[in-house]
């Protein structure tokens, strides 16, 4: 029989609310005194038997905005294909102040300091309670975009024991599975070495102007400004990784800006997909991948491959 309209639509949301409610759990992973922070945990509706991966995932907006909801979708895809994603809030410590050239270098570190040491915090709350959820904490990956980029990569590089603002509650052998990041940057490439290299999926503009797609100064601060600092973005990285011949995908968009930061986690969480899964069946793989120019360049780029 055919069902009335109202009734079908009626019936569609229905679904759809008892689902997102079956698939997301919103948990506290830290509290003191001072701060609540919480993640929502996006579980597969189908359980397995076998453990299964988690990717813990820090939102973009400069450490003074943004919000752990932003990617629902790509949360749920992923969700959908047997992977969970936890999605974190942390400390925006710069809410209301300048992130840009007119903050100081030591402000800018302790930014970040916080923001990773909040990203240590949830690692170590899901490796605490992988049991209640079926997590493989041998298959924790760490993502981000843009600043939550910034801190995946100074999580996943860092001294922990000198870095870390909290209780030491790591495991003293733990480290990612890998590494998903767009439009991020590190404070020094030389962080990277053969011991801790972990395989990586990037993608940045290559005329990123907020957060350097090669070896620049953050927000293009002139080299005389309080906020003046020196990042290594994915392209900088990507080549640290090859000449350590370790794992790694960058996707380049030829003339694009920090506006590409989103590419994965909106438009192509295929890509992701692909890349856990290689990370899991231990293949090896190494390719740049070039979207050609986005934007009308003002005479050739400084990279060949994109004119």
């Amino acid at each position: 029989m055919r069902m009335p309209f109202l009734h079908l639509l009626l019936f569609i949301s229905f679904t759809s609310f008892s689902i997102t409610a079956q698939e997301i759990k919103t948990l506290t992973y830290f509290e003191n005194d001072s701060i609540k922070l919480d993640l929502d945990l996006y579980l597969p509706l189908k359980k397995s038997d076998k453990k299964i991966p988690l990717v813990i995932f820090a939102h973009g907006g400069g450490f003074s905005g943004g919000d752990r909801f932003g990617e629902k979708n790509f949360a749920m895809s992923l969700a959908q294909n047997g992977i969970a994603v936890a999605s974190i809030s942390y400390t925006l410590y710069m809410k209301n102040k300048d992130f840009g050239c007119n903050s100081t270098l030591p402000e800018k570190i302790k930014t970040i300091q916080i923001g990773v040491s909040d990203m240590w915090q949830a690692t170590s709350f899901m490796i605490k309670n992988k049991g209640s959820y079926n997590i493989d904490a041998s298959k924790i990956f760490i993502a981000g975009i843009s600043a939550g980029a910034e801190i995946a990569f100074h999580a996943t590089f860092w001294d922990y024991s000198i870095m870390n603002l909290y209780s030491d509650n790591l495991p003293s052998d733990f480290k990612y599975a890998g590494l998903i990041g767009g439009s991020g940057a590190i404070m020094n490439v030389d962080f990277i070495n053969a011991k801790n290299a972990i395989p990586m999926l990037l993608s940045h503009g290559s005329e990123d102007s907020t957060v350097p797609y090669a070896t620049g100064s953050h927000r293009s601060c002139p080299n005389d400004s309080m906020g003046f600092m020196t990042l290594s973005g994915s392209y900088s990285v990507y080549n640290k990784m090859t000449s350590l011949k370790k794992n790694i995908v960058l996707i380049t968009s030829c003339g694009g800006g920090h506006e590409f930061c989103g590419y994965l986690f909106g438009k192509e969480p295929d890509y992701v997909l692909d890349f856990i899964n290689n990370v899991i069946t231990k293949r090896k793989f190494e390719s740049h991948i070039i979207i050609p120019n986005t934007k009308k360049l003002e005479g050739l780029s400084e990279y060949s491959f994109c004119n």
